[in-house]
């Protein structure tokens, strides 16, 4: 799971948006404020028949601020 839903820079964090584009979420294209300090992002490659699922998940990053419930707002 991606620790950026729990943290408080996840509002104009740059890498919280790369993952989202990864995750083809639409988005408006906007200049991110903040860039963390680093980050490692996982990614799970997963195959079922013919399809492919990619998953990409922050899971280490040295500027998260826990903030539970953040990306609510």
């Amino acid at each position: 799971m991606c620790i950026c839903i729990n943290c408080r820079h996840i509002h104009n964090c740059n890498t919280y948006y790369f993952i989202k584009k990864q995750h083809n979420k639409s988005l408006i294209d906007e200049k991110m404020s903040f860039n963390p300090t680093s980050t490692i992002i996982n990614v799970n490659i997963n195959k079922k028949k013919q399809l492919v699922f990619i998953d990409w998940d922050l899971i280490e990053c040295l500027s998260f601020v826990e903030k539970p419930g953040n990306w609510i707002n």
